[in-house]
């Protein structure tokens, strides 16, 4: 299998979440937001999705 570059951003999450739960009926605060986009993250990481790098690389 080959191996291809993904940038993930937190904010774009963030983004995402924030327009599917309004479609939904819900509306989250910013802080609710940025929770769920760092989990969201995490959660990435964890199933070995994606690595994190540093932004020095």
């Amino acid at each position: 299998m080959r191996e291809i570059e993904v940038f993930i951003d937190t904010e774009e999450i963030a983004e995402f979440f924030f327009h599917e739960l309004v479609k939904r009926g819900y509306v989250p605060s910013e802080e609710e937001l940025e929770e769920i986009a760092d989990i969201t993250f995490e959660y990435l990481i964890e199933k070995s999705i994606i690595d994190e790098e540093d932004d020095d690389e």
